[in-house]
């Protein structure tokens, strides 16, 4: 009898996790910035937990971690310019203080 070759990679079942981490992932540098990261970085470690646990019958690594590197690079950039953004009005209001323009 002949047997069926393994399936090759082109032809395995993509996760669906791993679609929604990439689309997430590029949907926070579009439209849905700490939302789209955060969807990206939950999506792709699920994704990645799924294809591992799978056993090579589920492809999509690929996807999921460009959508886990999308998400926590988006993500730490939103919080840098979280914290340089705190700091710069703590500075004015610092300035402002100083020079004694308080509000009364």
């Amino acid at each position: 009898m002949n047997a069926l070759p393994p399936p090759s990679a082109s032809t395995l079942p993509t996760s669906p996790l791993a679609i929604a981490s990439l689309v997430f992932g590029i949907a926070c540098w579009v439209v849905l910035p700490v939302l789209g990261s955060l969807g990206a970085i939950i999506c792709g470690h699920l994704a990645k937990r799924e294809i591992r646990d799978a056993h090579g019958r589920v492809g999509g690594s690929g996807m999921a971690t460009a959508g886990l590197a999308l998400g926590y690079v988006h993500l730490a950039f939103a919080i840098i310019a979280t914290v340089f953004v705190i700091l710069l009005f703590g500075g004015f209001a610092a300035a402002l203080l100083a020079i004694g323009l308080h509000a009364h």
